[in-house]
């Protein structure tokens, strides 16, 4: 019995009009004599796009801890700064608008929102604590460091501090290629020289065409002996995914010159018999 579960295709290459990632290259940064690097504590707004913040602490301004915005406690609150807009996850709805950043002050639009609900009543009220404090502006700094830190100060003295993660468009030096990975709901023993009884997805490649159409023959699935980021297979489920495939610069004798990293589970159906 095969029963369809998500489909999300058309939103998928809404948002894949280009072969790479959406978002630009991160901006070069290196301090030159004319350029010098912004000192720790100011608001440097090339930081934003290069990492993921994850929202670490939150007070308000008698110092007490906001804990209405960790109502999801092993999922932090977290923001991702691309193309001038800003996206909020880990809230009950996923939700973005515009952003500047301009005179130690960043400036964020109204936040539009999916429209989602969540049973968990905190997580439900997750998404109106987040953007009363996040829309307008705010006082902005930052701090480069290991990790670096974003620490956004609202007009009534709530302080949200972020911990940055490097994005993968960081890590490897450069934007992804976009690509469409099917995997097939079983995976297949396949041989390891490292790895004895290893099982490897089944994957194979798919294009479509601007109006969410397959083109071309996709063939037969094919051992993948890499890995995805971000994606956990769940056995008996097929799944297409929007991925983002990354160059490897300089990778041990034993390693793939490759990197994969999940973008978004376009489509997913139980094959389960």
């Amino acid at each position: 019995m095969k029963r369809l579960l998500l489909l999300a295709l058309p939103l998928a290459l809404a948002a894949c009009t280009k072969p790479a990632d959406p978002a630009a290259p991160p901006a070069d940064t290196t301090p030159t004599a004319s350029t010098p690097a912004a000192p720790a504590g100011t608001a440097d707004a090339t930081l934003l796009p290069k990492h993921h913040w994850r929202l670490s602490e939150a007070t308000d301004a008698q110092g007490q801890r906001i804990a209405a915005l960790f109502a999801r406690a092993d999922q932090p609150v977290q923001l991702d700064f691309r193309d001038g807009r800003v996206g909020v996850s880990n809230t009950c709805n996923r939700m973005g608008g515009t952003y500047t950043v301009a005179d130690g002050s960043l400036t964020a639009g109204r936040l539009a929102a999916t429209q989602m609900a969540c049973g968990d009543s905190a997580v439900m009220a997750l998404d109106q604590e987040v953007g009363k404090r996040l829309e307008g502006t705010l006082k902005m700094a930052t701090a480069a460091g290991e990790p670096p830190t974003l620490t956004l100060t609202t007009a009534t003295g709530d302080v949200l501090a972020f911990t940055g993660e490097p994005t993968a468009e960081t890590r490897y030096g450069g934007t992804g290629e976009r690509v469409f990975l099917e995997v097939a709901s079983e995976t297949k023993p396949c041989s390891h020289p490292l790895i004895p009884d290893k099982q490897c997805l089944q994957v194979r490649e798919i294009q479509y065409d601007d109006k969410g159409l397959k083109t071309g023959t996709s063939g037969g699935f094919q051992h993948f002996y890499d890995s995805i980021e971000g994606y956990t297979h769940e056995p008996g489920i097929r799944n297409v995914l929007r991925v983002d495939r990354y160059t490897v610069k300089n990778p041990p004798a034993d390693a793939s010159s490759k990197a994969y990293v999940l973008d978004m589970v376009v489509e997913s159906a139980s094959e389960e018999k």
